[in-house]
């Protein structure tokens, strides 16, 4: 695998909001996650814990959506599982088309964390393709550049380069000679302005988009709890704090790049998680419902009580958890007016 580290910086200067304008994060199990505000899910103190950014019910970081490295790990075979492979035949036809594809394909991933859509994506798709990971955060670039895929599905090969800088002041000439903006987790953590201008910059440039796993504000617990329901709301509230839109993100995004023309396609692409990801939900369930009480202090004693047990479920193999998300598809006119 070739890559580059140019850490080249976007006209607007560092992210503003963090992993993509951010992406997922994961810590390792166990270990207590800290909801916005440095408290630990249903109160207590935080401490020194890791923190898991507002997406598929992962609190934001009190650092402006700073995700650590354990969280994106953790979620990345959920989030692998999850994402819409009915998407890819579209856009396989959309990439096939474009002129000069014979000299490889540019993908610009936006918030990539430590690169699990690359891992995901560029094995799938065919011919040479040169990633430029976008991130804010210097450390997850290294993760990602280490971990890059090497080869195409056809055995072509694969290098990356990243960059650093704010993905809210994208333009369509940033994304000069692009064939394809990829992200994973991000709509949800934008704000409507930052979906705006996301959507102009794609469709000034002519070039797909692939914007996977959008909380949409539905949680399926199994068995039902009596609470479900009011820390769902209650969460959901919390992710629409500061203007960011939560789970209004992917119907903002869908109107947003219908305005300019392009082809939009939505398709669900759940968490079905299980006693395979009991780490996984044990972190999920501790930032879902930190957030909720963070929203709501109210809740705060019956819902440490709903949390334990919850825990135990989980612990004991009982629960089942579905988290639902949409991944977009939009394809722009092509730059030219080209079909």
């Amino acid at each position: 695998m070739t890559t580059s580290a140019d850490m080249t910086m976007s006209a607007g200067g560092p992210l503003s909001t963090g992993g993509p304008l951010p992406t997922g994060a994961t810590p390792s199990p166990g270990t207590p996650v800290a909801a916005a505000g440095g408290t630990t899910a249903a109160g207590g103190s935080a401490g020194g814990v890791l923190s898991m950014a507002g997406r598929g019910g992962d609190t934001p970081s009190p650092e402006g959506h700073q995700y650590a490295p354990q969280w994106l790990e953790l979620r990345e075979s959920a989030d692998a599982d999850a994402r819409a492979a009915d998407l890819l035949d579209p856009l396989r036809i959309r990439l096939a088309n474009l002129p000069g594809r014979a000299t490889g394909l540019t993908v610009h991933d936006l918030g990539c964390g430590t690169g699990s859509m690359g891992r995901w994506l560029a094995p799938r798709l065919d011919g040479a393709q040169r990633w430029v990971l976008h991130d804010q955060d210097p450390n997850l670039l290294r993760l990602a550049v280490a971990r890059a895929p090497r080869a195409a599905a056809d055995g072509s090969p694969v290098t990356v380069t990243t960059r650093r800088g704010d993905i809210g002041r994208l333009t369509a000439a940033d994304l000069d000679g692009a064939s394809l903006v990829t992200a994973s987790a991000l709509l949800d953590v934008l704000t409507r302005e930052e979906i705006e201008a996301l959507a102009a910059a794609c469709a000034g440039a002519g070039v797909p988009a692939l914007l996977t796993l959008s909380v949409v504000g539905r949680v399926d617990l199994v068995p039902a709890h009596p609470m479900d329901a009011e820390i769902a709301e209650a969460f959901n509230a919390h992710q629409r704090e500061s203007d960011l839109l939560g789970p209004d993100a992917i119907n903002v995004a869908c109107e947003a790049f219908a305005q300019r023309g392009a082809t939009v396609r939505v398709h669900p692409s759940a968490w079905q998680l299980d006693t395979r990801h009991t780490a996984l939900v044990e972190e999920w369930l501790r930032g879902w419902v930190g957030a909720a009480c963070e929203q709501r202090p109210e809740l705060t004693e019956r819902a440490e009580a709903y949390l334990r047990d919850r825990l135990a479920a989980n612990a004991a193999g009982q629960l089942r958890v579905v988290v639902h998300h949409s991944d977009l598809l939009a394809l722009p006119r092509p730059k030219g007016g080209a079909s």
